[in-house]
């Protein structure tokens, strides 16, 4: 397939042709989840964008490794460099050991992003498991002279390196402001300019997660994981690197930063970032309070929620906004996404229903089209959307025989619905609940006792049970197939 394929690059800050540097391979890095607690609705839209990103390329022809790591090391609670690790805090308030809080929050964001039918990455490194090729980059760094030891740390000298790169060429910020504005805070004094970060920290007698170094048993700063775990797994460049909007600065501001000094090179040709999902316009997330699980998304256990809402409904959610775009969470933007993947289901399932004609009035080929062409735009997934519900409007007024399709349309017309709806925005028809069940039982009951009556030509009885359902949203229709019956919402 013809790669028209368009992406806005962060670091350009225009949308670019996707080229990638050694094709038809493609590397993408994405920054996974810190295993402290439950994932929740945050941590969903950067897995799902990224997900649509790696389906969408695989689905075009390239083949992608898809590394996605997961932080269980160095993630502390202040900021990048100061305070408690987040992971050791947990382990220490409920006596386990820290690998015992990462296995535990791990598997259950396995299950969440199974439940969000979330492909696996292609490898999924930990933190932990890269400490020896994170102490090899320092050491790089060093070299380099862009980093300094102080006290078993070693941070990373931004002052310096801003003499012949630029600290801020991701993120637009300039130096000189980040100096004045940066907070003081506990271990500052060791820093030879308040904008450095660690690289490697030293760590205190009560700090349990700690390994040995040539500067100290300690552990690796935040920002350092990546570049390794980046490098290690898809070369000193690669093609994308993504993560939500939150991360750009410090965090991917300062991976640049450690690849060019440990690498002579910039790492990474299109960084990509999602933007975040709001509550009344206030970012969610576990350090503002209002962060709701996706577990609880999934029961309906939080006082914000008036129901439970289903892993792919969720998943239609988040598609429905362009991924660069802000996301504001509401019930009633939840029950209008989960009333529209309904609808889109139902005609899906009436595809293979339809009737052919010797003539299509609508222009299949030209849908198909503007289907690709919104996925090529920066991955544009509510107009890939909005043209699938144009394929709905087709599906249905063919089957209520108001247009007609041709044999060879309505094959395209379900290889578009199959491709878009199933493979690249992974939607899928989820398994019907017991009350789904016996909605279809009771119907099932109701349709056999009038279609008794007709056959008595009890017509006042049929056409009372008819009207009656209707009245329920409950549409009935005989044609020569047979009984139909369809809910309109």
């Amino acid at each position: 397939m013809e790669n028209n394929l368009t992406v806005y690059n962060t670091l350009s800050r225009r949308k670019e042709k996707f080229e990638p540097m050694n094709p038809p391979f493609v590397g993408m890095y994405v920054c996974g989840p810190t295993v402290y607690g439950d994932a929740h609705l945050g941590h969903a839209r950067p897995a799902i964008t990224f997900d649509l990103v790696y389906r969408y390329l695989k689905h075009i022809g390239y083949k992608v490794r898809y590394v996605r790591n997961i932080t269980d090391v160095g993630h502390l609670e202040h900021d990048a460099d100061s305070g408690e690790d987040k992971i050791g805090k947990k382990a220490r308030l409920e006596q386990l050991e820290p690998m015992e809080v990462v296995q535990y929050f791990t598997d259950r964001y396995h299950q969440n992003m199974s439940a969000l039918n979330v492909l696996s990455p292609s490898i999924e490194p930990k933190a932990s498991g890269h400490i020896i090729e994170q102490i090899e980059m320092i050491r790089k760094i060093l070299e380099a002279g862009f980093a300094y030891e102080v006290n078993g740390s070693v941070y990373f000298d931004v002052v310096k390196y801003n003499q012949n790169h630029n600290y801020g060429i991701l993120s637009g910020r300039v130096l000189e402001d980040l100096m004045t504005a940066t907070r003081e805070l506990e271990g500052q004094e060791e820093k030879h300019n308040p904008a450095d970060f660690a690289l490697w920290k030293k760590a205190q007698p009560e700090h349990i997660m700690r390994w040995p170094s040539p500067w100290s048993d300690g552990f690796p700063g935040w920002h350092l994981e990546c570049s390794a775990m980046g490098t290690r797994y898809l070369g000193e460049q690669f093609d994308i690197h993504g993560g939500g909007m939150d991360l750009l600065f410090p965090h991917h501001e300062s991976e640049i930063a450690q690849s060019v000094a440990a690498n002579s090179k910039a790492p990474v040709k299109y960084w990509l970032h999602n933007n975040m999902i709001t509550l009344n316009g206030q970012k969610m997330g576990k350090s503002l309070g209002n962060a709701i699980s996706l577990f609880d998304f999934f029961a309906g256990n939080h006082n914000l929620l008036q129901q439970p809402y289903s892993p792919i409904t969720i998943r239609f959610f988040i598609l429905q906004a362009h991924y660069r775009s802000t996301l504001d969470f509401s019930n009633e933007a939840l029950q209008a996404a989960d009333k529209g993947l309904k609808k889109l289901m139902a005609a899906l399932a009436t595809l293979d229903k339809l009737a052919v004609s010797e003539k299509s009035t609508s222009n299949i080929t030209e849908l198909r089209k503007k289907c690709y062409d919104a996925m090529n735009d920066d991955f544009n997934s509510p107009i890939a959307i909005a043209q699938l519900f144009e394929g709905v409007r087709i599906i249905n007024s063919v089957k209520n025989k108001k247009e007609t399709i041709t044999d060879t349309d309505l094959e395209i017309l379900k290889k578009t619905m199959i491709d878009f709806v199933f493979e690249i925005l992974g939607l899928k028809q989820e398994e019907a609940g017991r009350s789904n069940e016996l909605i279809d039982e009771l119907m099932g009951t109701i349709l056999i006792l009038r279609q008794k009556a007709r056959e008595s030509k009890d017509f006042a009885t049929s056409d009372l049970i008819r009207d009656h359902l209707a009245k329920l949203n409950i549409i009935v229709k005989d044609t020569k197939e047979g009984v139909e019956w369809s809910l309109e919402e």
